[in-house]
């Protein structure tokens, strides 16, 4: 229980539905640390009103303390990507590792069956008894982007009572049980990055340390001056401090050279490239040729792909028509409609 709106109504959901339901709220930041997260999922507002909720309810509820789990595998993970040249989503690991992952282990010492999260998403089961995941009901609010990595064990005990439920209809769940977060505010950026300025807070939380290298363009012509590669993302235009007769935008993030690359916007173009790590979710082994919508980033809409899986858990895709900003470290999720088929991580290269 994240202290918003979502998981309020998903525990009286459940409760409604007759199931035994204990809220817990995953302590995510060393105690030192928690002003960073004042109004987050772990700041202390959040975890007065998640315990509030559960009060009114009358169900149990734990604060649960995975700080150090969440500086390894979501912190340090956003840190190294930055150093690597890639562009990281933190959501996704936090998904995996600390929602359907610390969280499991905890539900099994409680004796519980299930998580459950207030994501907008849907899950079904597949004729051969596989877990299923879609999209949520609400287009506006779908999550299922951020899920693509969990596996067959943690699908099988996730539960989204708000997958067929509009934000609105959440809200109204809220409110008919009056409680106090029925009309709380969402946030849309990164829990851990309040004001979404992250290069701020690698520098200040001395993750990343300025190292000047060369701005060039896609012909090797130093154009400027960086303070390290950490600070920059494809597709980024504002910033660069060089001045040009046209629009130049980062197109690629060198670590080997400490450059930042630059061209025109044709630059950012892709048709073809390459996805690694895939989880697969309706198979183990996937069919030698997908025909599907391939989504390259929350925001952006699906676009029609042909994707060949390859050995070691990559595949290859094809785009039907350029795609901008293809961004190394990004997410990539395959979509049949609305059934999400797995996806990967955007790699390094056109």
């Amino acid at each position: 229980m994240s202290g918003g709106v979502d998981s309020s109504a998903t525990a009286a959901l459940l409760l409604s539905a007759g199931f035994d339901v204990v809220g817990v709220t995953l302590k995510l930041w060393p105690q030192d640390c928690v002003s960073r997260a004042e109004d987050k999922c772990c700041g202390p507002q959040a975890v007065m009103d998640a315990r509030s909720v559960c009060a009114q309810l009358g169900v149990p509820y734990y604060l649960v303390d995975e700080s150090a789990e969440f500086q390894r595998t979501v912190i340090g993970y956003f840190a190294d990507e930055y150093k690597a040249g890639r562009t990281p989503n933190p959501c996704v690991m936090c998904n995996q590792n600390l929602k359907f992952g610390s969280l499991l282990r905890r539900a099994d010492q409680l004796g519980a069956e299930f998580i459950a999260t207030g994501h907008f998403a849907r899950l079904g089961k597949s004729p051969e008894g596989r877990t299923l995941l879609s999209k949520g009901k609400d287009p506006r609010k779908d999550q299922s982007y951020f899920l693509f990595s969990l596996r067959q064990e943690q699908l099988r005990r996730a539960m989204f009572p708000l997958g067929e439920k509009t934000k609105a209809d959440t809200r109204d769940v809220a409110r008919e049980c009056r409680l106090r977060t029925a009309d709380k505010e969402e946030s849309m950026e990164i829990c851990f990055v309040p004001d979404n300025d992250y290069g701020r807070f690698l520098e200040q939380s001395h993750l990343v340390e300025r190292h000047a290298g060369e701005i060039v363009d896609t012909a090797g012509r130093v154009l400027g001056k960086h303070d390290g590669i950490e600070f920059y993302t494809v597709g980024q235009r504002k910033g660069l401090g060089i001045a040009a007769g046209k629009p130049l935008y980062v197109v690629a993030l060198d670590p080997a050279t400490n450059r930042v690359v630059v061209g025109d916007d044709s630059a950012l173009e892709s048709t073809e490239f390459t996805v690694t790590n895939c989880n697969w979710i309706p198979w183990d082994e996937p069919p030698a040729l997908l025909t599907c919508a391939a989504k390259i980033r929350y925001a952006a809409p699906g676009a029609a792909a042909d994707v060949t899986p390859g050995p070691g858990g990559t595949a290859r895709v094809r785009l039907h028509e350029p795609a901008r900003a293809v961004t190394p470290g990004q997410a990539c999720v395959f979509y049949d409609g609305d059934l999400v088929l797995g996806g990967g991580w955007l790699a390094r290269g056109r």
